[in-house]
């Protein structure tokens, strides 16, 4: 069968039994844990905090008595042992790119690709294009951003691994330019964050350019939370004329390592890349599948700079019965519904961005854009909220309206201030959604 033809990029390994990929893990985790123990200080010390040695971690269910790793305690560790820190383990001689986490939350930390971890990391992402649909002879117009953050990078590389003809836009240029290459290249797909997708389809709209009459026919969104929301995928769908499926990863673990098929029932996890963990916040012990917690990554395969339960701040629910496209992989069922950093407490009320996403794009009355103003004391306990929105045109009825629909959605009224079409910041990176005075 020809590769384009196949369902499946990697079929026996995508449709693996779960017993049988459970064996693979518990293998390449003792490897792993011991060599993190041979090379790395930080690790050291963290297996002698939970007292134990690599050897008593023997299969998946020891992992629990290992103590997390956090972004703060690898941007600790990195201030101590500049500029790398002891959590790159490999040999420097064996380093091939440098990728720094963003730095939206606090100071980047700095992530190490071997030559083998480029393979790696290329061939997943290659798995989560196709998981969507992508296929040899497509033009992938790749409009994440380039250079230090990495999901351009890894989506390029797939890309041409995969056989696509790859369109290296990035956020770098106006969106202007974005349009020529859909119309004048004939691109097949995009990939972008939810916001800068929204912020094409805007750019189509104002110029009066039916999406039906480009050869665009699917887009794939991440780097932020939006794509699996039903009001998100709506409109960009609708504002591009694709099906928008929904994508995933962490700089410190893996650029691109989960994405929606095209059954649309979560985002498949590469769990022969990393373990997957969900854990209670608070006592940070497993919760029951389909239960919201957080999202705990170990890496089974990467060279230079491994995690051992690295705490990613995601919250999102599990399941592990196989999906309907036949794929056994374990799926975020919805996505991801937030971060911890972005929890809203406002009245005893607990939200996140994504819910007044969910309100805010569900009225045409108002544009894509929106942030959600909150006091400046810190935390998640706020003690003013106010959703600003913008209104396309002047509309007396639509602010009741709103106003009931966020009181819905959230449990509680924050206060709203809707602004002339046009007043909000356009995002080609991640949105900032969150503004504290």
């Amino acid at each position: 069968m020809a590769l384009g033809s196949q369902p499946y990029y990697e079929p026996e390994l995508e449709t693996i039994d779960r017993d049988e990929l459970r064996s693979r893990q518990e293998e390449l985790l003792r490897r792993q844990v011991a060599r993190c123990h041979e090379r790395s200080a930080l690790y050291r010390s963290k297996l002698a905090e939970a007292g134990a040695e690599p050897g008593d971690v023997r299969g998946l269910d020891d992992l629990a008595r290992l103590p997390v790793v956090t972004k703060e305690e690898l941007r600790a560790d990195q201030r101590a042992h500049p500029p790398f820190g002891t959590f790159a383990v490999a040999d420097p001689s064996e380093f091939r790119e440098l990728h720094p986490s963003t730095g939206t939350t606090g100071t980047p930390v700095n992530t190490i690709w071997s030559a083998r971890d480029v393979e790696t990391i290329t061939a997943v992402t290659a798995r989560t294009l196709w998981q969507f649909g992508v296929r040899p002879g497509d033009v992938l117009q790749n409009a994440f951003a380039y250079g230090l953050w990495v999901a351009g990078m890894s989506c390029h590389y797939a890309g041409a691994r995969i056989g696509c003809l790859v369109v290296p836009t990035g956020t770098g240029i106006p969106t202007q330019r974005q349009i020529e290459f859909l119309s004048g290249v004939g691109s097949t797909v995009i990939v972008a964050t939810p916001s800068y997708g929204l912020h094409i389809a805007e750019g189509l709209r104002e110029r009066s350019i039916d999406p039906a009459d480009l050869p665009l026919r699917l887009g794939c969104f991440g780097g932020e939370a939006g794509a699996e929301n039903p009001s998100t995928r709506a409109k960009l769908e609708a504002g591009l004329g694709i099906e928008a499926f929904d994508y995933y990863g962490l700089a410190e673990v893996g650029p691109t390592f989960a994405s929606e098929c095209e059954a649309k029932a979560g985002i498949h996890l590469a769990e022969d890349y990393v373990v997957v963990e969900c854990l209670d916040p608070d006592t940070r012990r497993p919760i029951p599948e389909g239960e919201l917690g957080v999202l705990v990554f170990t890496h089974l395969t990467r060279e230079a700079s491994p995690v051992i339960r690295y705490w990613s701040n995601d919250y999102a629910r599990l399941a592990t019965e196989r999906c309907a496209c036949g794929r056994t992989h374990v799926r975020a069922v919805g996505g991801i519904v937030g971060r911890h950093d972005d929890l809203v407490v406002f009245k005893g009320a607990k939200f996140y961005p994504s819910q007044v996403e969910r309100v805010v794009r569900s009225f045409p009355e108002l544009s894509d854009e929106f942030r959600i103003e909150v006091d400046a004391g810190g935390g998640t306990l706020v003690e003013r909220c106010t959703v600003v929105c913008e209104l396309r045109a002047e509309d007396a009825g639509v602010e009741p309206r709103l106003v009931r629909a966020l009181r819905s959605e959230l449990g509680v009224t924050p206060a709203l201030r809707l602004e002339p079409y046009g007043s909000l910041e356009r995002f080609a990176f991640k949105a900032q959604r969150i503004v504290r005075s």
